[in-house]
């Protein structure tokens, strides 16, 4: 048995299409464009090209795309007025603050001071106790674990009656958000992580399987139930010694290769969640910009 390996990056397209057919609904009924506004600090090279995608794709899908880039001196007192400033304006639905900031800047004061209706990368409290409380119609969900879900609910469906759900990972980014959006689509979920006890066997019970700890290849074939989904949220650098000295490639938090030979189905790492989470931060603007002109906004 081979597993199904899931396209990312063409699932993520069929997200953009929506998005931008949402838009431009929008456009022309309500004479609204959805606004995205990115916030920048400092030099970062990866952080900026992060921005550089973001903005890019929003002014794909159709959308006003601001991008602010503030120099690495720039005091606390500084940003947050940008935030607020930002908060004010009523042609901007999404504020989006790339993280990291530089070190002597204080992220969670800001994420928090961000308008919860236009939190779209969904990190406030406000929109993290609305998953928790399973109000996913009115508040705005992490891009990454929005994002793996729909891979779950598109090999699935969107009830997951009777499945054992295990979640590897219980950071606030992903771990625990991703267990709640299961527990909503009525999965039996199990969150694990490094001092659960004989993780292996925990996970051999899962018929969907999430890994998110940032170990590379930690997950194994013989921790995996024959049939299972697994979807890899892991991202980690290691040394490519084919490639010749200093070079790096990417892997994940399961043993791919291993796993194919068991899985149902699996996400590859690059090219799996990575592509979605841009996606869903687009999917979130539009769907900020829908509900700030009171219209039900599409379903992703």
């Amino acid at each position: 048995m081979t597993a199904i390996i899931i396209d990312g990056k063409q699932t993520a397209a069929s997200i953009i299409e929506i998005v931008k057919s949402a838009a431009a609904s929008l456009k022309s009924e309500a004479e609204v464009k959805p606004g995205l506004a990115v916030v920048i600090v400092g030099d970062d090279p990866a952080s900026h090209a992060y921005v550089g995608a973001k903005s890019k794709m929003a002014k794909e899908c159709g959308f006003n795309s601001v991008q602010h880039t503030l120099p690495q001196a720039t005091t606390q007192e500084e940003l947050a007025n940008l935030v607020r400033t930002l908060n004010a304006d009523a042609s901007i639905h999404g504020i989006l603050v790339q993280l990291p900031l530089p070190r002597h800047l204080d992220s969670d004061p800001i994420i928090q001071s961000i308008l919860p209706e236009k939190d779209v990368d969904g990190l406030h409290v406000v929109n993290a106790g609305k998953v928790a409380a399973g109000d996913l119609d009115s508040g705005l969900v992490s891009c990454t674990p929005a994002g793996a879900m729909v891979f779950v609910r598109r090999t699935h469906g969107e009830d997951l009656s009777g499945l054992n759900a295990v979640v590897i990972g219980r950071s606030n980014l992903f771990g625990k958000p991703m267990s709640l959006l299961l527990l909503a689509a009525n999965a039996t979920v199990t969150t694990a992580h490094s001092r659960t006890k004989d993780l292996p066997a925990v996970c051999r019970n899962a018929d969907i399987l999430v890994a998110a700890v940032g170990r590379p290849g930690m997950v194994k074939a013989d921790w995996v139930k024959p049939g299972a989904t697994v979807i890899d949220v892991g991202i980690n650098r290691v040394p490519a010694l084919d490639k010749g000295e200093g070079k790096f490639r990417l892997v994940g938090d399961v043993a791919f290769a291993e796993l194919e030979k068991v899985a149902g189905v699996i996400t590859p790492v690059p090219g799996g969640v990575g592509p979605m989470t841009i996606a869903m931060l687009m999917a979130n603007t539009v769907i900020a910009a829908y509900r700030a002109v009171c219209r039900v906004p599409p379903k992703f």
